[in-house]
């Protein structure tokens, strides 16, 4: 009995139900668990079938990528990267047009935009602004072909630079709902208006014009433009709501109406009549060209020889600079410049870095200014205290940049801790908001330099406590602007600026300056609050002093009643000092 048990059990822990059954199933075992066999006749039908490319089959395959076909593959490099954010790109590139175009017209922006949820994913965006208009030819280049624009090539403050941003937006929407873009615009009242359906040919990154046709218009001169796309809408951080709010707050000179997928209007009107500067368009700096855009530039200059190619094609250079830095060069300053060779090109580059040259001129970048930034945060936040710096321009790379930084502090959040948790662990982190030439910027918020200063600089020497590599805690909003011709952006999203090392320092000079004045007001504000305490003691216990003198001094109940009246009067006059 012993032994069948074992037997058994060993059977068992195989899987075999019975004796008679183990051949069999081992049988089955081991030819699912052979390697196939691969045969001479195997391998060469399956060379057969995968025959080794060769250089004529790889050219014919070949062929031109269109710049629209690259980013229709690759549109996250662009922010639509998730329905989410889709709708705030489109939103935000849409309205970065509108305040381009009426500020160069030196128009105050009225802007509306609308957000209409067609199904849970399908949503209908139009924005309309009071600005100069397009012309009829420039409308299916301007919606429907990627990287065509004005600013690209001039360095000069601006909200967009690269020409994608629109056509981009129009792109996504055909890709996900195979919806055109519609446009209405207007430049005269006298003219007629123009209606247009757009879409683009991603292949040969033109447009192609569905709809072309005059129509009415209630505005004298203005552009509206209809984007369906595929979106999800939601409130909170990162939300169109939150760009929406700080672009107004950058933004005091426009008005801005917004109505939300769910019906709520937000009306922001404008805090000043102000135009905001101008900025002026300016040459490039010697101090930022490298020398293979040098020598191009040397060979596509209209200038006759070497000397005149430095003082015409650059800024903040003289002839007499020029002369010295040829001189430096050990080349001609009447040198032609088809002369200009490789190495030549290379010792030009090398003497003008050697040379001490004045800054670029800083009427290229229009800050915002320090009365206005108070203004626009006023328009979003009601706190006790504001304060707000503007720093002087600055340069990179021979690019010209400026920093504003504005704070508010002392206000209520809307986010309660739990039960049980004290007061100073009820209070948030404080919340950092990010411009570049009046944009928000509300992605990758830790990538960007502005995180990376506003982290390093040590907050509690204003009084507010901050963890050790993160952000000060308390009711702070800090709000940090960079103005430049050319803003080094991360990514062609343009969410996250670079670590330059000037940038870096510029922004922690502006954002201590207010921190120091908001180090006054806090240790202000903790003296007053310890004068009360201290005054609230002395009140409550008058009475009692006037109890304890009465039996010290014998003194009448008149007597008391005077020296009690006497340190109330005290009291009173050192609270109003």
């Amino acid at each position: 009995m012993a032994v069948k048990k074992t037997r058994n059990k060993k059977q068992m822990t195989l899987g075999f139900d019975e004796p008679s059954d183990a051949p069999v199933k081992i049988k089955k075992a081991t030819e699912q668990c052979r390697v196939p066999d691969v045969s001479k006749k195997n391998r060469k039908s399956s060379s057969k079938k995968s025959a080794a490319a060769t250089a004529e089959s790889m050219a014919a395959k070949q062929r031109d990528i269109s710049v629209s076909e690259f980013f229709a593959k690759n549109r996250h490099l662009l922010g639509f990267d998730n329905p989410r954010k889709s709708l705030l790109t489109a939103v935000k590139e849409a309205v970065d047009n509108s305040l381009d175009a009426c500020e160069e017209a030196h128009i105050l922006p009225d802007i509306t935009i609308t957000i209409e949820q067609l199904t849970d994913k399908k949503f209908t965006l139009m924005v309309r602004d009071n600005g100069p208009g397009i012309v009829k030819a420039q409308i299916p280049n301007v919606f429907a072909k990627l990287l065509y624009g004005s600013k690209f090539h001039s360095l000069k403050m601006s909200r967009g630079q690269q020409g994608i941003g629109i056509s981009a937006a129009g792109m996504y929407g055909l890709i996900t709902t195979g919806e055109p873009v519609q446009i209405i615009s207007r430049t005269s009242k006298k003219k007629p208006a123009h209606h247009y359906h757009v879409q683009i040919d991603t292949a040969k990154n033109k447009p192609e014009v569905v709809l072309d046709e005059d129509c009415k218009f209630e505005l004298s001169t203005g552009t509206q433009v209809i984007i369906t796309l595929e979106g999800k809408y939601l409130k909170g951080k990162q939300s169109v709501d939150e760009y929406i709010m700080q672009t107004a707050m950058a933004n005091p000179h426009s008005t801005i109406i917004y109505t939300s997928p769910d019906g709520t209007v937000y009306d922001y009107q404008r805090q000043t009549k102000k135009h905001p500067f101008i900025p002026v368009e300016i040459k490039p700096h010697p101090y930022g060209v490298e020398l293979g855009l040098l020598c191009k530039m040397a060979k596509e200059s209209a200038a006759k020889n070497l000397s005149s190619f430095l003082c015409n094609d650059f800024s903040r250079v003289s002839p007499k600079l020029a002369s010295e830095i040829c001189k430096k060069a050990k080349l001609s300053k009447t040198m032609r410049l088809s002369g200009v060779t490789i190495k030549a090109g290379e010792a030009l580059y090398n003497a003008i870095n050697e040379t001490k040259i004045m800054a670029p001129p800083v009427n290229c970048i229009g800050p915002i200014g320090e009365d206005e930034l108070e203004k626009g945060l006023h328009r979003v936040v009601d706190a006790e205290f504001y304060s707000a710096c503007s720093r002087r321009p600055a340069v990179y790379r021979g690019n010209p940049f400026l920093i504003e930084a504005v704070l508010a502090y002392g206000f209520k959040f809307d986010s309660p801790g739990k039960n049980g948790d004290s007061e100073k662990e009820n209070q948030p982190t404080m919340q950092l908001k990010r411009l570049a030439n009046r944009v928000p910027l509300l992605y990758q918020q830790g990538a960007c330099a502005i995180h990376k200063a506003v982290t390093e600089i040590n907050w509690r020497n204003y009084n507010l406590s901050q963890p050790r590599g993160s952000l000060p805690v308390g009711p702070l909003l800090l709000t940090v602007h960079i103005a430049s011709v050319w803003v080094p952006f991360t990514s062609e999203s343009k969410e996250a600026i670079a670590h330059y090392p000037e940038i870096i320092k510029e922004i922690k000079l502006a954002v201590q300056e207010c921190g120091r004045k908001l180090g006054m007001h806090v240790r202000r504000q903790k003296r007053i609050k310890q004068e009360l305490a201290k005054r609230g003691y002395i009140e409550t216990y008058l009475p009692y002093i006037g109890e304890a003198l009465q039996e010290i001094l014998s003194l009448k109940d008149s007597q008391v009643n005077t020296v009690v009246d006497k340190l109330k009067d005290v009291l009173e006059k050192t609270r109003k000092m």
